[in-house]
């Protein structure tokens, strides 16, 4: 074989590769709900266990609406995943929270997992993402 034979096989297998690693991933629908109209936007996120509650590798966001919001979060890949939500009604980027560190926007989790004494357990809000859209329902609180 050539050089160019080689290479050429060679970028074949990397584009069958990058092809089979895009089919494995879907799309997380995620449908929140509770949300106060008009002020600010709703965040959403989707967390590895690694990760969950810091900076999670997947996220969207859209304005705020009255009622349900469906925020798509593309090419999540297969897995075992947590969802979190939050309004973010000032614009600011971040859950703010008052000084005792209880947020003071609503938010909340997929399988409406609860909060007690902190947040909840990446267990309590996990769900599976394979490959076709999944569906995660968070409720603001």
């Amino acid at each position: 074989m050539t050089r160019f034979t080689h290479l050429l096989a060679g970028g074949l297998l990397l584009a069958a590769a990058a092809a089979s690693a895009t089919a494995s991933a879907a799309t997380v629908e995620v449908r929140v709900t509770e949300v106060a109209g008009g002020k600010g936007s709703v965040k959403v996120a989707v967390c590895d266990r690694e990760r969950f509650l810091k900076q999670c590798a997947y996220s969207a966001s859209a304005p705020a609406r009255d009622g349900e919001n469906v925020i798509l979060v593309p090419n999540v890949p297969k897995g075992t995943w947590a969802v979190l939500a939050y309004q973010d009604e000032n614009g600011n980027g971040e859950l703010d929270r008052n000084l005792l560190g209880i947020p003071k926007e609503n938010y909340g989790f997929s399988r409406d997992a609860a909060s007690k004494f902190g947040p909840p357990g990446f267990d309590d809000a996990k769900i599976e993402v394979g490959d076709e859209p999944t569906v995660a329902k968070i409720r603001l609180h």
